[in-house]
């Protein structure tokens, strides 16, 4: 009697221990983080956001050009840590159009990957651009040593 007693009290005492197993975090999908997404403007190509992003988890099979970015995790300790994250991109002739998901996107987003600065070209890009045979000067000659000239000709 007391030896079925002592076998019902361990294996309670064991089971009620379950809770102190340690269990491992789960994830899944692709981990994407918001300095990724700030990277991405409107008209770059799928070989650029693949470089950005890494390579989708899930390339819709009916629409080539539709990218799914879907991440999970299952915590061991509780549902509570549980995460699931998706970031969505649609291409149209190979550039990028457009996105949404769980992420914001930047500012710079919808400025066109290539396009112009609309910067004036500054005078040390202007002596680049000059002509076969004319002369740039790269600075003032000295008065006192009238034989150096630092005057180049372009060939």
């Amino acid at each position: 009697m007391y030896f079925r007693v002592a076998i019902i009290i361990t294996a309670l005492t064991l089971s009620s221990c379950s809770s102190w197993v340690y269990r491992y975090d789960v994830p899944q999908g692709n981990y994407l983080e918001q300095k990724s997404i700030d990277k991405l403007q409107v008209d770059m190509t799928k070989e650029q956001v693949k470089f950005i992003l890494g390579s989708p988890v899930v390339v819709d099979a009916f629409d080539n050009d539709t990218w799914s970015y879907i991440y999970k995790l299952k915590s061991g300790r509780s549902k509570k840590f549980d995460l699931r994250k998706q970031f969505i991109i649609k291409f149209s002739d190979d550039k990028l159009v457009s996105a949404s998901g769980d992420f914001k996107l930047s500012d710079k987003f919808n400025t066109p990957f290539n396009a112009p600065a609309g910067e004036e070209e500054s005078d040390t890009n202007n002596k680049f651009n000059a002509k076969q045979g004319d002369v740039v000067t790269e600075g003032k000659q000295d008065e006192d040593k009238p034989g150096e000239n630092k005057a180049a000709i372009k060939n």
